[in-house]
C-alpha cells in the first residue's frame, strides 16, 4: 500500500515526464527571455523618447522628426525597431503614416513615466 501512494504522489507532481519545479524554471526563464526582447527594444533614448510622446497619442512621422529633432530615416529605422517588438502599431492614410502604442507599448510608458517622476 505504501508503493501506491508514493506512485500516486510522484504522478500527481510530474506532468510528461517533467517535474514541477522544472517547469516553474522553464516558465520563468521563457518570461525573463520575453522581456530581455523587449527591454533591447527599449534600449534607446530615442526609442524612449517615442514611447513617451507616443503615450500622449498617435503622431505622424513628420511630427515626430519635429519633435525628436532627428531625420526621417533616423526616426523610421527607430520606429521600425520598435514596430518588430509590437510596442506600437503603424496606421496608414494615404502616404501618410501614423503611429500609436500598442497595450505593451502603454504599459512600457507607464513604468517609464514612474522611473523618471
Amino acid at each position: 500500500m505504501a508503493v501506491k501512494t508514493s506512485v500516486k504522489s510522484v504522478a500527481t507532481k510530474t506532468v510528461m515526464g517533467r517535474p514541477k519545479a522544472l517547469r516553474g524554471a522553464e516558465q520563468r526563464f521563457s518570461q525573463a527571455r520575453k522581456a530581455s526582447i523587449l527591454l533591447k527594444h527599449v534600449s534607446d533614448p530615442t526609442r524612449l523618447q517615442v514611447i513617451l510622446i507616443l503615450a500622449d497619442g498617435e503622431r505622424h512621422v513628420g511630427a515626430l522628426c519635429e519633435q525628436l529633432s532627428q531625420s526621417q530615416p533616423a526616426v523610421s529605422h527607430h520606429l521600425a525597431l520598435l514596430r518588430h517588438g509590437d510596442i506600437i502599431a503603424p496606421r496608414r492614410q494615404g502616404k501618410n503614416n501614423f503611429y500609436s502604442l500598442t497595450e505593451t507599448g502603454a504599459g512600457l510608458a507607464r513604468v517609464v513615466k514612474n522611473l523618471i517622476a
